[in-house]
């Protein structure tokens, strides 16, 4: 697959992604608000946030494999996407009202999410040098 086309792809999917949080940070706002207890309001909210800051940070990744095109980078948008899956999936879930259990996978969607960061760091370093 063409860099022009990973990036394109990778730039749809944080789109996306972002269309989502929107809607979800709506809905939190106007649907749960006056549903939820305060403690699971307090997890959605987490998720909505981290779902919103890491939509952001795949932009970024799309626009720098533009430029910077390594394995690494492609790897790390498919981390923070999974990443983004699982943790802020987990935590939407959770909020409202998935058995507790299923917060046992929320570290590692918070691992990938690390991992996918570590990973953009390291394309970026090595494509520079």
């Amino acid at each position: 697959m063409s860099t022009l086309s990973v990036s394109r792809s990778i730039l749809a999917v944080a789109g996306l992604l972002l269309a989502a949080a929107t809607a979800c940070g709506a809905f939190g706002a106007h649907a749960l608000q006056s549903r939820l207890a305060p403690d699971r309001l307090h997890v959605y909210e987490t998720a909505v946030r981290y779902h919103f800051f890491h939509a952001l940070g795949l932009l970024a990744i799309g626009l720098a494999i533009r430029a910077l095109d390594s394995l690494l980078l492609r790897w790390s948008a498919v981390l923070v996407i999974a990443g983004l899956i699982v943790f802020s999936g987990s935590l939407y879930a959770l909020a409202l009202g998935a058995p507790r259990p299923l917060g046992a996978v929320t570290p590692l969607g918070g691992l990938a999410l690390i991992a996918g960061w570590i990973a953009f760091a390291a394309g970026v370093w090595r494509s520079a040098s």
